[in-house]
């Protein structure tokens, strides 16, 4: 599973510091969610500095979600992807969102798997990239500190009671952190739609 490989790979960066930083950026792409569970799992075995995980992990974040955002300006410079949407759809979309996108950037962040969708929606529209990026800023700072907080107080119960078990414990723990995302999102109606959704 994609949660033991991003836990491999921060074992294997022993205490190098700039490999450390590298994994859990990467592993951001894959599963944020579950890299920041595991990143705070090892900041509390003493295997990297809490300071230097968080910044990792808000690196990480922040250039995915301007990814996304990205992917949405690529896309409406595709003819073929432009026809899907409507000109009048574009330009309500574009009224819309423009007057609510930091309110909307940072309310998706919240709900399992919005931020695709939002995201890449902010990108194709043409919104603020200011106010974008202001508020994944915001947000990121806000839900990223508040998963590592709690993963770094399970760590420690991991820590007190499982003893060499732990890390199955802390991958137990961010498998039941993307599942609970996912039911979350299956019961609002929305379909996760890739790894690197919430």
């Amino acid at each position: 599973m994609l949660d033991t490989s991003v836990a491999s790979l921060l074992r294997l960066a022993g205490q190098q510091k700039l490999l450390q930083a590298l994994t859990i950026i990467l592993g951001t792409f894959i599963l944020e969610d579950a890299a920041t569970v595991l990143a705070a799992m090892r900041a509390q075995t003493g295997g990297i500095p809490i300071w230097l995980a968080l910044v990792a992990l808000y690196i990480g974040i922040v250039l995915g979600d301007l990814g996304l955002y990205g992917l949405g300006r690529l896309s409406a410079m595709v003819p073929w992807a432009r026809r899907w949407v409507p000109p009048h759809r574009i330009r309500s979309g574009q009224d819309w969102l423009g007057q609510r996108v930091f309110k909307v950037v940072l309310v998706s962040r919240f709900l399992p798997g919005m931020r695709l969708p939002t995201y890449t929606a902010c990108g194709f529209l043409s919104c603020n990239l200011r106010q974008f990026v202001l508020a994944a800023i915001v947000a990121t700072l806000a839900w990223t500190s508040l998963l590592f907080g709690v993963s770094l107080r399970i760590g420690q119960f991991l820590m007190d009671h499982f003893g060499a078990w732990r890390w199955a414990g802390a991958v137990g723990f961010a498998i039941g952190i993307v599942l609970i995302g996912r039911v979350a999102a299956r019961l609002q109606g929305v379909k996760p739609m890739s790894g690197v959704e919430r």
